[in-house]
């Protein structure tokens, strides 16, 4: 029924909304607020919070995805049931190549499926990729308010502490990809099964050979670049959408 919750995100098709960001961390959507009108919060259970409001007239649904492919491919499903059709992820970073420094915002064009939840779905040769067009979308954003960004293969992984961290991210940047998370190969590849829309902006908080456990702090202690780039993938995000919804 339309009106019935979905079990974790706990939201009805009754939103009758097509879009939404997807931050991991459910404190992210108070950065979100600002940019829209009237929003009103929805549910939170477990790692999902949920907000909906307006971007330029658009209806925008918030909704945190928690950390990991698991949760975020619940999310995706659970989406796709009540309606949504297009899902850009707004999520954090680890940089790797030289270069790059909190607050940089990373495009992902594909993302290295070193996670297990999209494989659960399907073989391993399957890519990962987000939708061309809602990539162009971001990047006109960017143009449109001189935001700098790079744009590249990422990769996504299950742990943060394992014993040969350090050796799988060398390896990984001298294969030539640009950041790590963890959830947009799930996004990616789940998406396009279901016929959705995705892509995923990703806000540099960890530098390349930088500490996780400082580049993590200074993203929740709210620390300047990486806050500005927090602030700014929303921005992108949304005018992305906003781009999509009236042409």
């Amino acid at each position: 029924m339309a009106d019935s919750l979905q079990p974790h995100i706990q939201l009805p098709a009754t939103l009758d909304v097509r879009y939404a960001l997807l931050p991991g961390d459910p404190k992210r959507l108070d950065k979100v607020k600002p940019f829209l009108s009237d929003p009103q919060e929805l549910a939170y259970n477990r790692e999902y919070r949920s907000l909906m409001g307006t971007y330029k007239g658009v209806p925008v649904l918030g909704l945190s995805t928690g950390i990991g492919g698991p949760s975020a491919g619940i999310a995706v499903e659970e989406l796709a049931a009540i309606g949504v059709t297009t899902l850009i992820r707004i999520g954090s970073s680890g940089a790797l190549q030289p270069g790059s420094r909190q607050g940089d915002l990373i495009f992902a064009t594909g993302a290295v499926r070193d996670e297990g939840t999209s494989h659960a779905y399907i073989d391993a040769s399957y890519p990962a990729v987000p939708d061309s067009d809602l990539l162009s979308l971001l990047e006109e954003a960017a143009r449109d308010f001189d935001v700098p960004y790079r744009k590249g293969l990422v990769r996504s992984h299950d742990s943060f502490y394992t014993d040969k961290e350090e050796t799988v991210d060398t390896y990984w940047s001298e294969m030539g990809i640009i950041g790590s998370d963890m959830e947009t190969a799930a996004l990616f590849v789940i998406g396009r099964l279901r016929g959705l829309k995705t892509a995923s902006v990703l806000n540099v908080v960890v530098p390349y050979q930088g500490s996780l456990e400082s580049g993590i702090q200074d993203l929740v202690s709210g620390e300047e670049a990486a806050d500005k780039g927090e602030t700014l993938q929303i921005q992108l995000a949304l005018e992305a959408i906003y781009k999509d919804a009236t042409r």
